[in-house]
């Protein structure tokens, strides 16, 4: 009997590379999936409540201990969200701090990413060791890369890890332009690895898969958006951080102890061939803009897209001129909605940060003063958002009138993909049936990866189970 003519369950027990306790179950019948579950049963970490009667500017210390890959994303929303409700501009040279802060962020948590724990799986390695065995230069080069953007993470915050130096309306201290400075050598080192491991990853084989995504993410006027933009998506939303709730919701599910996300219907119907939707909820029907990639997403799953794939679908136009042509030297186009070619995009951010991170060094004179106080405390509400590696990261926080938090809301990127990666499963289920047991669970565990959900940890599943039956 056939596989196409089986019923396959895959179940793996523990999700070792996402950041807390999570399982995968895929139930393929008939050669298509009948049930996808991403589930995560971390017990509940209560930042948000703990958040609570805490002083505001406590927040983006506190909200950086929530993930050890990403802490400048916390960091940064949180103090947009802060210096949103307390009425704080910052100048345009500590906006491109910040700016290099975020961008050593990116360089240093992509590059983890794309040569220790996704690249393998495209060579048909087990990890990185394996790998480096025959493509020790890459993963040297890798290596090289991230040490880079954590460079740039030490000098301006502090240290690498959990950086300190960063604070509501700016920084504690501002560097030099001769610290800045000592830090072109390696960023300029750096960008020449990208460039050439991007030339060489366009080469790997990549799975064949085409997602009607809806992309979400920031968009800015002049830049490629990171830290600051309005939110907008290939189906038309454009929109102030602010309105993010009006426009999005989040939902339990009996699977999962992680709230998940979707965007509130829009009216448009489901193409043909996507997975078959699983909830229902009608909207007000907005149109693409112009140049955005054709909306295909139902309406009525609500599903949508952050991270790499989005930020370079939405925001294309906005890549360094250079960043284009190497983007598309490596066959990279918009639309481009294989999310197995996020490997690629995230090679093209990365070159992106390297070479925005050297512009600013270059065009660098220290701010006025290294941060900017509130005019004075008020009770409201503030909104903040970023472009975390993985994706949008908003927060929101309500505040009395001496600056303590009655409230707060964060939602990350990982919780709003969640839908869209049990549909890229589905979407999978026919190759995935008429493969052998190994492969398959090794595909899905690929197409997972893709989305690197806050992947922390080791390079495979830990137990895998795959049951068989006659129809």
């Amino acid at each position: 009997m056939s596989a196409s003519e089986r019923t396959r369950t895959i179940a793996v027990d523990y999700l070792a590379r996402v950041e807390g306790e999570g399982s995968l179950t895929l139930v393929i019948e008939d050669g298509r999936a009948k049930e996808a579950r991403l589930s995560i049963f971390e017990p509940p970490r209560f930042f948000e409540a703990f958040l609570r009667g805490r002083g505001y500017a406590e927040a983006p210390d506190i909200t950086s201990r929530i993930c050890g890959i990403c802490p400048v994303a916390y960091i940064t929303s949180a103090c947009r969200a802060m210096e949103d409700a307390l009425g704080i501009e910052l100048g345009p040279e500590l906006r491109a701090l910040r700016r290099l802060f975020y961008c050593g962020e990116w360089i240093e948590s992509h590059a983890l990413h794309v040569f220790l724990l996704h690249a393998p799986d495209f060579l048909g390695y087990p990890d990185a060791v394996a790998m480096a065995r025959d493509h020790r230069d890459w993963v040297a080069k890798g290596l090289a890369i991230k040490k880079a953007g954590n460079a740039i993470v030490a000098l301006l915050g502090g240290r690498e890890i959990h950086p300190v130096s960063a604070r509501v309306g700016g920084f504690y201290s501002a560097p030099s332009r001769a610290e800045l400075e000592r830090l072109l050598p390696e960023l300029r080192a750096g960008r020449e690895h990208a460039r050439a491991c991007l030339s060489w990853m366009a080469t790997l084989p990549c799975p064949e898969l085409e997602r009607p995504y809806e992309f979400v993410a920031l968009r800015s006027e002049d830049t490629y958006a990171i830290a600051e933009g309005r939110l907008v998506s290939s189906g038309g939303l454009d929109i102030e951080v602010r309105a993010y709730d009006a426009h999005f919701v989040e939902e339990q599910v009996p699977w999962s102890t992680a709230l998940r996300s979707r965007i509130r219907g829009s009216g448009r119907r489901a193409p043909s061939g996507d997975p078959e939707p699983r909830t229902s909820e009608r909207g007000s029907g907005r149109r693409a803009p112009s140049g955005d990639p054709e909306p295909r997403t139902s309406e009525r799953s609500g599903s949508y897209l952050c991270g790499p794939l989005a930020r370079f679908n939405l925001s294309f136009d906005r890549l360094l001129p250079e960043v284009q042509d190497a983007a598309r030297a490596a066959g990279l186009a918009v639309p481009c909605r294989n999310p197995f070619r996020s490997l690629l995009v995230r090679l093209v951010e990365i070159l992106q940060a390297f070479e925005a991170s050297i512009r600013i060094i270059e065009a660098y004179a220290p701010p006025p003063a290294p941060f900017v106080a509130p005019p004075a405390l008020r009770a409201g509400t503030g909104h903040g958002g970023s472009e975390a590696p993985r994706g949008f990261l908003y927060h929101r926080y309500a505040l009395d009138a001496e600056g303590t938090i009655l409230d707060a809301k964060i939602v990350p990127p990982t919780s709003q993909n969640q839908l869209s990666i049990e549909e890229d499963l589905c979407a999978l289920s026919p190759s995935l049936a008429s493969l052998p047991r190994r492969e398959a669970t090794a595909r899905a565990e690929q197409a997972v990866r893709n989305h690197d959900p806050c992947i922390s940890c080791a390079t495979h599943f830990l137990t895998l189970r795959v049951e068989e039956a006659p129809r």
